[in-house]
């Protein structure tokens, strides 16, 4: 179907679906408190994906017990309706794909948050569903798909080794798996071309260094292609279409990460795309060419650095088409059209088609239609300055509608800690602002984004100066006049978990009062029971955050559970109990030491809940006691949680009250 037409017919088979509404808003002062259920409830829709041949349009959306499924509308029928083709039954779709077959849609599910993700499949043509991966305890960790061998993929398993991934074929037809290449011990991630034959392997070594490894054919050995030492980025993006050029992100020889092209015969290099302080973000690479189109260096926001010549244009017409940052999430196998995101920090998320044959938009849908017209709150791009003189990059976020002097102030921490906050719309920040509080987020050191220098100086700084950088950026907001000293509350999830548990242990006099969501609170048990498959990047664990054995000491003075007697503000941990990243253990002896120490704490334990809360019920229920914790503390705003939890919630409640103080 030529690209005008299947955009034409998308764009009038969603219009008798999706249609937009908008609130009034704008009064002065404070606006109305939005429902937690609008800003962390499930979304109309979202996640659109066009077909490869461009005859179908999938999306993720609620069914009519609110759990999240795959919905597909063939779009040259304006009859047509749309068609929900998968049947969770509880935890909902989260991230699904399009085989190459033209009537496969592929999605991944885990049991209970454990992350042992499985494989399925639909038939769109007779609605059975399959298992792929149909194998207990086993994580399916990559997938490629080809147009030239549409009835197959490849997947990587821990089928063999718990701590290994492989790669296997499997049949879309038969279901059958089986073994194409196995791990020899130390690869972390392969790349496989379209011909489904597996070329490079991307290898962690004992000191924590990188080796990329290359082969010429399957029936070839490989051989060291590239390699990086520890602290030093290098990873494998694609193999040129041309099948003599490989692409590569790598700091090596440079500061920040940059996109480079690697002759494989010569061994030569060309600087495809650089920004001497940012490291590459995303990086759009033609499916079918093969070819780098463009390459994002995000400093405060977006910035697109346009490679090929041929996508010039569209990306100069989808800058015009909206004021938020854009992301090409899928396109026909044609390359005719296009769905394509926009993100931007104060409304949600918007979903359009581009044609590009006439170079318009349409658009397909608003994520969350309820927040349109709502006052939300400005995110502005700071740069403060650590005690040691590090420039430090973050976000603020003021309330609307209340002076800008005084507020109270949550310190929102990002996890990771090996990632970094960016801009745009994030549910947690709009409610935070929405409540009354000032809202600060900060790439400390070790995040990543602004160069290996950046990074790597948050080497075994966890709780030292990765935590004094946050405490810095606590004091800037004061000293500009943002916050007041007297309420500022640190909040975080994974490592922001962690960062909260620490500014209460650390620094008391800072904080408040905190929130941590699986947070880990003794680095010893952390290290000790990462998943199996983790076993491969024991290395780099051990050169960032610190070694068991030789850096003992240092683990002991950053982990909060062993400054637990300091603890005199109140907090509020969730945890899920199947997490495997930090184990219901890390939650559960903070909050003992807590009690014996006579502090207070309260504890929400969800037992159908991993390393975060997918369930729509259990994030409003927790956002429901962070509210009113935040409200006891901060003296925010509050929506009332109405009954002991919200309906469809697991939450299992623990409070220990503060014991009196002797005389």
């Amino acid at each position: 179907m030529p690209g005008s037409r299947a955009t034409q017919a998308i764009a009038l088979a969603l219009a008798a679906l999706f249609a937009t509404g908008a609130a009034a808003a704008g009064e002065a002062g404070p606006p109305p408190v939005i429902p937690r259920e609008v800003l962390f409830g499930n979304p109309e829709r979202t996640r659109p994906t066009i077909s490869p041949d461009a005859t179908r349009i999938a999306w993720l959306a609620p069914d009519e017990k609110n759990v999240m499924q795959v919905y597909v509308l063939a779009v040259g029928d304006p009859k047509a309706k749309a068609k929900v083709v998968t049947a969770d039954r509880r935890r909902g779709i989260r991230d699904y794909l399009w085989a190459e077959d033209d009537k496969t849609l592929l999605y991944y599910q885990d049991v209970e948050g454990d992350e042992n993700y499985h494989l399925f499949g639909v038939d769109l043509d007779t609605g059975n569903v399959r298992d792929y991966t149909p194998f207990q305890d086993v994580r399916v960790a990559q997938v490629w798909v080809s147009p030239k061998i549409p009835d197959s993929i490849f997947v990587s398993l821990n089928l063999r080794d718990r701590r290994l991934f492989d790669v296997h074929a499997v049949d879309l037809r038969t279901g059958a798996v089986s073994l194409d290449t196995e791990n020899p011990g130390d690869v972390v991630a392969w790349t496989a071309t379209d011909d489904l034959e597996v070329r490079a392997a991307e290898a962690r070594l004992p000191d924590g260094g990188t080796e990329i490894r290359h082969r010429r054919s399957p029936s070839a050995g490989f051989t060291v292609l590239s390699k990086a030492p520890f602290g030093d980025e290098v990873h494998v993006l694609d193999f040129a279409g041309d099948g003599r050029r490989v692409y590569i992100e790598t700091s090596f020889g440079s500061n920040a990460v940059r996109v480079v092209s690697r002759d494989l015969l010569s061994g030569t290099e060309r600087v495809v795309a650089q920004n001497p302080e940012v490291d590459a973000g995303a990086v759009q690479i033609h499916p079918r060419r093969h070819l780098v189109e463009a390459v994002d260096f995000p400093a405060g926001r977006q910035s697109w650095t346009v490679v090929d010549a041929q996508v010039k244009a569209d990306f100069e017409g989808l800058r015009r088409l909206s004021g938020g940052d854009f992301t090409v999430v899928s396109r026909d196998r044609a390359d005719k059209t296009w769905v394509v995101a926009f993100n931007e920090d104060r409304g949600p998320r918007r979903f359009y088609t581009w044609d590009r044959t006439t170079r318009k938009g349409t658009l397909l849908f608003v994520q969350q239609p309820k927040l349109e017209g709502l006052s939300l709150a400005p995110m502005t791009a700071v740069t403060l300055e650590a005690r040691d003189g590090l420039p430090l990059h973050g976000y603020l976020t003021l309330p609307v509608g209340v002076p800008p002097k005084g507020l109270p102030l949550v310190l929102y921490v990002h996890g990771g800690p090996w990632t970094r906050d960016t801009w745009g719309f994030n549910p947690t920040v709009q409610w935070l602002a929405n409540r009354g509080y000032a809202v600060l987020q900060v790439n400390f050191r070790g995040s990543t984004g602004y160069g290996k220098k950046f990074l790597n100086a948050g080497n075994k700084q966890w709780g030292k100066k990765m935590h004094d950088d946050l405490v810095d950026a606590v004091r800037w907001a004061v000293k500009e006049g943002y916050a007041d000293p007297a309420k500022v509350a640190v909040y975080g999830g994974s490592y922001g978990g962690y960062s909260a548990l620490a500014g209460i242990a650390f620094t008391p006099d800072v904080f408040r009062c905190a929130v941590d969501i699986v947070g880990p609170s003794n680095l010893f048990t952390l290290l000790s029971s990462v998943p199996p498959y983790w076993e491969t990047e024991r290395a780099e664990f051990r050169r960032r955050i610190g070694d068991a054995t030789a850096d003992e000491a240092l683990l002991r003075e950053a982990s909060p559970l062993f400054k637990a007697d300091a603890i005199k503000a109140q907090v509020l941990i969730g945890q899920g109990a199947n997490d495997p990243r930090v184990k219901v253990a890390e939650s559960e002896q903070i909050v003992a030491a807590i009690e014996k120490n006579g502090g207070a704490v309260t504890y929400v334990v969800y037992p159908d809940e991993g390393h975060g809360f997918a369930r729509p019920e259990n994030r409003v229920d927790f956002m429901s006691r962070a509210e009113a914790f935040l409200a006891g503390c901060l003296g925010g705003r509050s929506e009332p949680l109405q009954g002991e939890r919200i309906p469809g919630s697991s939450a299992q409640v623990k409070v220990v009250k503060a014991k009196a103080a002797q005389p």
